[in-house]
């Protein structure tokens, strides 16, 4: 006999949602809302105006993580007996390469981006904060609002009861693409291949243990290795998608490229705390792990600094 909540309506289950998270609800309105209107403003100047080679550079970049998550995942297949230790610390290489590109390459640059617009301090680190803070609202609100599931929690979201479990694992994958491809974007708004290269190029070799992982939870859930590739590889999709719309919200006018940067990096570090840190840390291999990021970060480091 079905229960009250997995008898409501998809309507009654988001709403239900909503009422029982007003506050991120807000957020998560309000970080959809600017991120929508950056966006309209600068829609025909990314894809029409004189960004043209921005826009070819970024969708290059996008593909160019598409193509590293789908090299990892067609690893995975050859690779049938990865130890969870190995994983661990491949997807903790891949978050401390995520958190130094979120510094290097997105809050320094856009700091010193702002501080060049408003010609104060204060007000450039108030913009990337706010950025900061809108890129945090919309992960969360995503992460709250989306049926997904996470290997450490299960299933979240509303009518997440009705999903199957692989379907609401690859809505996980698919939020946690989402900031890479953004950033990718971001990085190329501003014509600038000092900023765009180094953390495109970070991006991509933490796309390759990131696709294996993937792929190798995918067969966890009782896919084929074959179906699991396949689906790893689609979930990368999401990077060349979301790089256009990270362009496309921050090249409307000047203040919006620094905004976007923080809002980028927000989201990136949401993602790093909230889902692949927890994830290395629940097999017992805490300290693999952690080796793992501080190699990724140092790695991330020096590719910023010699391709900057």
């Amino acid at each position: 006999m079905p229960t009250p909540a997995s008898s409501r309506t998809p309507w009654a289950a988001w709403l239900n949602q909503l009422q029982g998270s007003p506050l991120v609800s807000l957020g998560f309105a309000l970080a959809l809302l600017i991120v929508v209107g950056l966006g309209g403003i600068s829609l025909y100047n990314a894809f029409y105006g004189t960004s043209q080679v921005n826009f070819n550079h970024t969708l290059l970049g996008g593909i160019a993580g598409f193509l590293a998550t789908a090299l990892g995942a067609v690893m995975a297949v050859a690779l049938r007996n990865v130890s969870q230790r190995a994983q661990d610390i491949m997807l903790g290489f891949a978050a401390g390469m995520m958190l130094a590109a979120s510094s290097f390459s997105l809050i320094l640059p856009g700091l010193e981006a702002a501080r060049d617009i408003t010609d104060s301090g204060p007000w450039a680190a108030a913009t990337v904060v706010a950025g900061l803070g809108l890129g945090v609202l919309l992960m969360l609100g995503l992460d709250k609002f989306t049926p997904h599931e996470h290997e450490s929690v299960g299933r979240q979201g509303p009518h997440s009861d009705r999903i199957s479990r692989v379907w609401l694992f690859v809505l996980a994958i698919t939020l946690h693409n989402l900031p890479e491809g953004m950033a990718i974007g971001v990085s190329f708004a501003s014509g600038d291949m000092n900023v765009g290269l180094p953390l495109t190029t970070a991006i991509a070799i933490q796309d390759i243990p990131e696709g294996l992982a993937i792929a190798l939870a995918l067969r966890a859930t009782g896919l084929s290795a074959f179906k699991a590739m396949l689906v790893a590889i689609g979930s990368g999709l999401m990077e060349p998608l979301g790089s256009l719309v990270g362009l496309g919200i921050s090249s409307g006018f000047a203040i919006a490229y620094p905004l976007s940067m923080g809002l980028a990096a927000g989201a990136m570090i949401f993602v790093v705390s909230h889902e692949v840190i927890p994830e290395t840390h629940r097999n017992g291999h805490q300290t693999s792990a952690t080796l793992g990021l501080m190699g990724g970060f140092a790695v991330m480091m020096f590719l910023d600094t010699a391709l900057g």
